[in-house]
């Protein structure tokens, strides 16, 4: 029980109570009954309640207002006595606490009247102590209302008042604060929910604070606006205040009540009040006094964090921590831009300062003379400020020397610099303390967060529930630290970078600039850890700007912080050309002068050692913490990237920096401190991207962007100008790709693709160069890195790695693909045997290089091919050998370098003799990746497509390998044509044999006719003018000095492979379906090009056609079995070795093996002949188009006409006798006549002038040309053939003499070949080439064949003159009326021997025809030829051709002795025959031998062989058969009797009028001889009576005719006459003819006798 409260106290109240109500009710009686009343009234109710209630003194305080009214009336009445007795025994009830807050209200208001009338002040003043002091009801507007009334009391003129009012305040002040303490002691253990504030605009709402807490707030913030002289809120109706007694209190509260500032910390307005202290306008020492103050926060940061958590978080209180930051930078800034006042620069006593001695000095010079030498003193400089710093306390604690002297009446001095000092040193502490406060917090939180997760990770069943709680605590935890940690930093870190940079703007001294950085890199470091990116960025800004010379145009740090840092009022201008602002650089030591990083350079700017510091910081910055820069290491990068280019280092392999002879000429100079320095600056450079190999993924993504946008911006600078670029960002990159390898996944896209996108693609060379570089190295090391799993057991990363090698290709510079192409090169050396699913993305490079590329490239990707097709074939993926194919064919097409075009088609060679040798090896493994890969189809649903499907892919591999040759075959170059020409039919020839049977039908179609079809039409198509020689010394041969000749030669090679597969493949083909179709085809191959106008590709045509038809015997494959292997047993086919195998290669998978394979149910057909009829007969119809077009004479003939060649049509022909042996069962007439026809053209044509020489016989060899032979052996074989053949055939007989006959005629009118004029060279019959050699074509000497031709008519008529054909078609009236034309001729024919060889053919066919013609005289099948044959015999015997005159004497008996066997011939085979010959013909033939019996002559001869050319034996020869005939023994009919008189009568009447002419011309001619021919004829005819006579005196008499006798008779007077020549040998012959006449000299007989007779 306490004191008031015991039940005697109560008592004793009670009774006091009463006495007092009593003494007052007297003292009122009758001056204030209204008081006496209420007195006497509050007795009663006294009473009352003592009566009513147990509690008392609780009912008291209830009712209290009623109670204290009286006494409250009696104050009132303001008279001294009563006012005295009301207020003790108001005290009383105050002392035993019975005041309610509504009395307590009252009262004060009451005392307040009281004081305004200055009625019992010191016991007014003993009233609210007592009041206040003994219980806590007075709170709010009643206590600020108390407070002001001693406060109102301090201020009366009584001093013992004013004391006492004194003391009272400050007693009363300490009351309030105890009573919060006493408050919180209370509520200790309660946890309080925080009230929710409706957003009230005034900042000073303390709705938050309980009671107590709220008064005293209300309390201390008064005070400290009545120090700062501003109006009071809360204690409402002061009039006056003095600061001194403000501060005292507010000191007072400080000292005693500490802990409320620590902890519950209401001193905002307080630390409000210390920050104005600072303002320029307060006095020195005041400034001085508030900083070291000041000062005391910052070396406590758990101090300034609850400031922090207490203001600067709440919603509606000051924000005392920035507050305080922001005035220290203020307070810096003013101590430059204001020189201090009282304290002038310029006259400056230093009183107690701590150097000693005088520091006054110039305002910018900064030098003390220190024992005869010039040192700089460590000092701040700025636009003309020179302010020293001090040495004033140690790091990390507060000494308040001016703090201490409060106590002094006057001010002290405070020497130059302190200040600045203080507030330098404030920012140092605070920010270490700060950010070592901060990461040691949250060094634990993260340790803390790693052993709870951990434990976490393994937790045992019973600690489960309770560690998920403590971790959920933690995080609640973690979210305020955090929250507290933030706003710390945000709160302070403006004001601190404007101050931190302002300073090192500003510091001279090189300890001080290290400070200053280190507070900066601490403080970016923090905000980095806390995720402030602003505020991170902008310390960053700060150094990278402090790095760089003042003013340097580097945009990313101008615009990124320039809004945050706006509060920079003491940003510099720049004031000369150096670009070095003398207000702030003018104490550096200048180390390094250089090019500045931009498009334009203007002039040079220069680095001083601070730069270098700067430098050094930031490197120290981005190695140590590089994990929390994130995207400012743009800053950082671009910062080190200009200072690197200013330097002039520049980057070597692997990326680092070196220092570099200055590109841009001698304008980069620096010191030898900075020499010393570079290697030690590359250096950490490099270690500082070594150690981006810890950051983790996100700070490194955040490095590598960084990297990126830089290279981007250096790109930019250097786009347009071809400028040494900047190449820091791309060696940087490459740099942290090197030593990220571990990792590579994460950043290789990203790296790599702006290396690819960017980098490379850009118009400056070296900084491509470099692009490629930086791209090459990292894909090189990516695959020689030791990853893990190893990259054989990772493709997905073998694959990533290559990709942007692959990517490269779409770059068309060519220095980059030169580096790409390096790049595979140097893969290939390396890793070529590890590549595995690598090989399609390094073959695609190859196979990537365009045509236009230029050499070197083409060179150097052929390079890589061919490392791959001789060393990698046997290590890579089998389906990777379908692309090699294609690559080595692509560099086929390119037609850079023909060398390569040609070594690559050497490759497909290699390489189709690797798919031999390891054919099942590969066959298997492509097998099974084709099943897999249709399950993979199956399953997603689609269709698998590859090329020549369905083909077996083993099979697929070969066709693409044929494709790709095709295509080679019809390049523009003629010897890439010819050289994939061979190497494709070589292959499909040696190699073949692999393909599955149907795979063949592929080869046919979509290979070989294919390429048929394209090189038909660009030989049909290709250009006619003639190419010049191929530059240099390179001569084209005339002969392929036209791309159509080039093409020609393509041609020809390609139909002769493709004929000669189907001749030595055909046991593979013909069982494929379609083989008369493919036959057809080729058929019509074979006739365009025969039909072509280029005789090498006609020619060619033909071999292909023998081939195909298998005229020439192939040259066997070596693979083809001779004879149809056995099915099913494997024959071992030697194929020849192979290079580089000592054995040759046995392949079990034999001919027979596959054979059995195709059809196992029969055996194959294996036919050397082609059975079906049906394609000889395609044969023979295109052989016969060939040779009806080819040898149709053209319209019109000009220089460019086309006519064929002798070669050609040789080889044409010589087709025949095989075809026909084929079709001769069909072979009709028809087909005879287009035989004919063609045979007949054939031999027409004409040769070129330029030719005959080598084709054409020298004149005098009777040879025939092959053509001829051939033509000749055509028929022969049709000949043959019917002479064996069925009866049907022979009517083709007549067919054949046509066609012969039509030959022989040739010996004397060679045939026309449509208009052409041509020269004949039977008629020049000389060898002498020149004399036709004007004339573009010339005819062949046809005499040979036609003789030969006659031979053949007169053996094969031999042979079939008794055949009915022969005989109904008159093949003998031909014959004799084909001879006739030589015959006739004789001396005028071309030749000699042909008119010799027509008669002894005649002779011969006669000898065997005319007992022929007498057999079949009654059917009148032979009237026809009688006319004819006497016509021949005239025209010859008889002819009108002259003989030479180079004739020789026997010669011309030889001649004469033909004619003789001619009219031996007559009389032999004719005349004896008369019966059964028409009378006409007779009559003719007796009028010849008369014609011939006597003498006819050449005018020519000479007199000596006059008798020699006379004929005399023929004349005789006829005489005497007209003789013999005359005078027949034997008359067997009238017929003959007919002839013999018809022949004297003739012979006589010719011998008359031979005599009469000659007489004549004798007596015409005088004295001159006659010709010679004419004495000869006379004499002829004179030796010829006398043989008459002769001859009729031996006859039989009873056969003359008595009329013969009468002619014979009458010859003798014209005899006579002829006595009278003149020529002696005209008369020895007269002679001899007039003695025979002596037998008719007789007597006359009787007319009786004679009559009778």
């Amino acid at each position: 029980m306490s004191g008031t409260s015991s039940p005697e106290a109560v008592k004793k109240l009670l009774e006091n109570m009463q006495s007092d109500l009593r003494a007052l009710s007297l003292e009122c009686k009758k001056k204030f009954p209204p008081v006496k009343e209420a007195a006497e009234s509050g007795i009663i109710k006294v009473k009352t309640i003592a009566a009513r209630n147990t509690e008392i003194l609780a009912a008291l305080k209830e009712n209290s207002s009623e109670v204290v009214q009286p006494f409250l009336m009696g104050c009132g009445t303001k008279e001294p006595k009563i006012t005295q007795l009301c207020l003790a025994a108001i005290q009383r009830l105050m002392s035993h606490e019975v005041v309610s807050e509504t009395a307590a209200g009252n009262i004060i208001n009451m005392l307040w009247q009281l004081m305004e009338n200055s009625l019992e002040e010191l016991k007014l003043l003993q009233t609210v102590l007592v009041l206040l002091t003994t219980n806590t009801v007075v709170h709010d507007e009643a206590l600020s209302k108390a407070i002001v009334l001693c406060f109102r009391l301090h201020f009366t003129k009584d001093n013992i008042t004013n004391n006492t009012a004194a003391a009272t305040v400050r007693q009363v002040v300490t009351v309030v604060f105890e009573r919060m303490v006493a408050e919180d002691e209370r509520h200790r253990d309660i946890i309080e929910q925080p009230i929710l504030v409706q957003g009230n605009s005034n900042r000073r709402s303390v709705s938050t604070l309980k009671p107590c807490a709220k008064d005293a707030y209300m309390l201390f913030q008064d005070l400290c606006q009545l120090v700062n002289a501003d109006a009071p809120y809360w204690l409402v109706g002061m009039t006056e205040m003095t600061r001194t007694f403000g501060l005292e209190l507010l000191e007072s509260v400080l000292n005693d009540f500490p802990q409320v500032f620590l902890q519950v910390t209401e001193c905002e307005i307080f630390l409000s009040l210390l920050v104005k202290f600072l303002d320029a306008d307060k006095p020195q020492w005041l400034r001085a006094v508030a900083v070291e103050s000041i000062h005391r926060f910052c070396v406590q940061p758990q101090l300034l964090r609850s400031f922090c958590q207490s203001y600067d978080m709440k919603q509606h209180s000051t924000k005392v921590f920035r507050d305080i930051v922001n005035a220290l930078g203020s307070f810096i800034q003013s101590l430059f831009l204001v020189p201090p006042t009282g304290n002038p620069a310029t006259s400056n006593q230093a009183g107690n300062n701590n150097l000693g001695g005088s520091v006054s000095a110039p305002a910018n010079s900064g030098m003390v003379g220190i024992g005869g030498g010039v040192t700089l003193l460590p000092a701040f400089e700025y636009r003309g400020t020179w302010i020293p710093i001090l040495t004033i306390t140690v790091q990390g604690s507060a000494k308040a020397t001016y703090l201490e002297m409060l106590d002094k009446v006057e001010p002290p001095t405070i020497p130059e610099g302190y200040a600045m000092s203080v507030a330098f040193h404030c920012l140092l502490d605070l920010v270490r303390g700060i950010t070592s406060m901060i990461e040691g917090e949250l060094g634990e939180v993260e340790t803390e967060c790693q052993t709870t997760t951990e434990e976490a990770s393994s937790p045992t069943q019973s600690s489960e529930q309770q560690d998920l709680q403590s971790t959920s605590d933690q995080m609640d935890k973690e979210i305020v630290s955090r929250a507290v940690w933030e706003e710390m930093v945000n709160a302070c870190w403006c004001g601190l970078l404007a101050a931190l940079s302002l300073l090192l703007d500003a510091s001279t001294d090189e300890a001080a600039t290290e400070n200053i950085l280190k507070a900066e890199l601490t403080m970016a470091a923090l905000c980095g850890r806390l995720g402030l990116v602003t505020s991170r960025d902008a310390f960053i800004t700060a150094i990278c700007k402090g790095s760089l010379p003042p003013h340097y145009a580097l945009t990313v740090l101008n615009t990124t912080t320039a809004a945050t840092l706006s509060n920079k009022s003491y940003s510099v201008q720049g004031q000369s050309v150096m670009m070095i602002s003398p207000s702030s650089e003018s104490h550096q030591q200048v180390v390094a002068v250089g090019q500045p990083l931009a498009v334009q350079p203007q002039g040079t700017v220069m680095l001083t050692s601070k730069n270098i510091q700067c430098m050094r910081t930031l490197l120290n910055l981005a190695h140590c913490h590089g994990a929390v820069l994130g995207t400012s290491w743009q800053l950082v990068l671009a910062t080190l990237q200009h200072l690197v280019w200013i330097l002039g280092l520049k980057p070597s392999s692997g990326g680092a920096l070196k220092p570099g002879r200055a590109v841009e000429g001698p304008s980069t100079v620096l010191t030898t401190a900075v020499m010393t320095d570079l290697p030690v600056i590359s250096n950490i450079l490099s270690r500082l991207f070594e150690s981006s190999q810890y950051l983790d993924d996100v700070s490194l993504h955040h490095l590598i962007n960084a990297l990126c946008s830089l290279s981007l911006e250096a790109m930019d600078m250097a786009y347009g100008n071809n400028k040494e670029p900047s190449l820091f960002a791309v060696a940087k990159l490459l740099e942290t790709g090197l030593v990220n390898m571990h990792r590579i996944e994460i950043l290789w896209r990203p790296l790599t693709g702006h290396l690819l996108e960017k980098v490379c693609q850009h118009p400056n060379s070296r900084m491509r160069e470099w692009g490629a570089e930086a791209l090459t190295s990292l894909i090189k090391a990516g695959l020689t890195f030791n990853h893990d799993p190893p990259l054989s057991q990772n493709q997905r990363l073998q694959l990533l790695l290559l990709n942007p090698l692959k990517e490269m290709s779409n770059i068309n510079h060519p220095d980059i693909r030169l580096k790409q192409l390096e790049c595979v090169l140097q893969i290939l050396q390396s890793q070529g045997d590890s590549l595995g699913p690598g090989w399609p993305l390094v073959l695609g490079v190859m196979g990537a290089i365009r045509n236009d590329q230029g050499e070197s490239l083409i060179r150097t990707a052929f390079q890589c091919l061919q490392l791959v097709v001789t060393d990698f074939l046997p290590t890579m993926p089998c389906t990777c050998l379908q692309i090699v194919v294609d690559v080595a064919g692509s560099f086929g097409l390119h037609n850079q370098e023909l060398n390569i075009s040609l070594t690559s088609i050497g490759l497909l060679w290699n390489i189709s003799d690797y798919f031999f040798q390891r054919g099942e090896t590969i066959e298997k493994e492509l097998n099974k990746e084709e099943a897999a890969q249709q399950k993979q189809a199956e399953e997603k649903g689609v269709v698998l497509n590859r090329p020549f499907h369905p083909a077996p892919p083993f099979d697929c591999l070969w066709l693409c390998l044929y494709a790709k040759l095709g295509e080679l075959c019809v390049d523009p170059r003629p010897a890439v044509r010819k050289s994939a020409g061979q190497t494709l039919f070589s292959t499909i020839g040696a190699h073949g044999t692999l393909l599955q049977h149907s795979t063949w039908h592929t080869v046919i179609w979509k290979v070989l006719f294919h390429l048929l079809d394209r090189v038909r039409e660009s030989s049909t198509t290709a250009d006619k003018e003639k190419i010049e020689s191929g530059g240099g010394n390179i001569l084209i041969h005339h002969s392929r000095d036209t791309a159509e000749k080039q093409w020609a030669e393509t041609w020809v090679l390609t139909l002769a492979g493709v004929a000669r597969i189907f001749n030595t493949r055909r046991y593979l083909l013909q069982p494929l379906g379609d083989f008369s179709r493919a036959w057809d085809v080729l058929l019509d191959h074979i006739q365009s090009a025969a039909l072509s106008k280029n005789n090498e590709v006609s020619l060619a045509a033909l071999k292909s056609f023998q081939e195909i038809l298998q005229i020439v015997s192939p040259v066997r494959d070596s693979d083809k079995p001779e004879t149809p292997p056995v099915v099913n047993v494997p024959v071992p086919v030697l194929i020849g070795p192979i290079s580089g195998m000592s054995r040759p290669f046995v392949r079990t998978d034999s001919i027979g093996e596959r054979l059995g394979r195709y059809s196992s149910s029969e055996p194959p057909i294996v036919t050397d002949e082609l059975e079906d009829l049906n394609l000889w007969w395609a044969a023979w119809n295109t052989w016969y188009r060939i040779g009806s077009e080819s040898t149709k004479p053209p319209v019109t003939f000009d220089k460019l006409t086309f006519i064929p060649s002798q070669p050609f049509l040789t080889a044409l022909i010589q087709i025949f006798p095989a075809l026909y042996q084929h079709i001769k069962t069909g072979f009709n007439m028809d087909d005879l006549q287009k035989l004919g026809v063609i045979l007949h053209s054939a031999i027409s044509v004409p040769i070129s002038s330029d030719a005959s020489p080598f084709i054409l016989p020298s004149y005098t060899e009777a040879v025939l040309t092959s053509l001829q032979e051939a033509v000749l052996t055509a028929l022969d074989v049709l000949q043959k053939a019917i002479c064996v053949g069925p009866e049907n055939m022979q009517i083709m007989y007549p067919a054949i003499f046509d066609q012969l006959l039509a030959f022989v005629e040739f010996s004397c009118k060679p045939p026309q070949y449509g208009q052409l004029e041509t020269k004949h060279i039977a008629n020049a019959k000389y060898n002498q080439i020149q004399l036709f050699a004007p004339a573009e074509w010339v005819a062949l000497n046809y005499v040979p064949f036609a003789e030969r031709s006659l031979e053949v008519v007169v053996d094969l008529y031999q042979k079939t003159a008794c055949h009915k054909a022969v005989v109904n078609e008159k093949v003998l009236q031909y014959i004799i009326k084909t001879l006739r034309v030589p015959l006739s001729l004789k001396y005028s024919c071309p030749s000699e021997s042909t008119w010799k060889l027509a008669v002894s053919s005649l002779l011969k066919v006669l000898s065997i025809g005319l007992p022929v013609a007498r057999q079949h005289a009654s059917s009148g099948k032979f009237d026809s030829m009688w006319p004819e044959l006497a016509n021949t015999f005239e025209d010859f015997l008889f002819t009108k051709s002259i003989p030479p005159d180079n004739l020789s004497i026997q010669e011309f008996q030889r001649n004469e002795n033909i004619d003789v066997e001619v009219v031996q011939l007559i009389s032999n085979e004719i005349l004896p025959y008369a019966n059964f010959i028409p009378k006409e013909f007779v009559g003719q033939i007796m009028t010849m031998l008369n014609k011939g019996s006597i003498h006819s002559q050449s005018s020519s001869f000479t007199e000596a062989e006059i008798d020699i050319r006379l004929r005399e034996e023929f004349s005789k020869m006829c005489f005497e058969t007209l003789l013999q005939f005359s005078f027949s023994n034997k008359v067997t009919t009238p017929q003959e009797g007919y002839i013999s008189r018809m022949a004297l009568s003739v012979l006589l009447k010719r011998s008359q009028d031979v005599l009469h002419r000659y007489i004549e011309d004798e007596r015409l001619s005088g004295k001159c001889p006659l010709p010679r021919q004419q004495v000869t004829e006379i004499i002829f005819v004179l030796k010829a009576v006398s043989t008459l006579i002769d001859s009729l005196k031996k006859t039989q008499p009873e056969n003359v005719d008595g009329n013969t006798w009468a002619q014979v008779i009458a010859l003798y007077p014209t005899l006579v006459e002829c006595i009278t020549c003149s020529s002696s040998e005209v008369c020895s012959a007269l002679k001899e003819a007039l003695v025979p006449f002596k037998d008719f000299m007789q007597p006359p007989a009787s007319r009786v006798q004679n009559g009778e007779s």
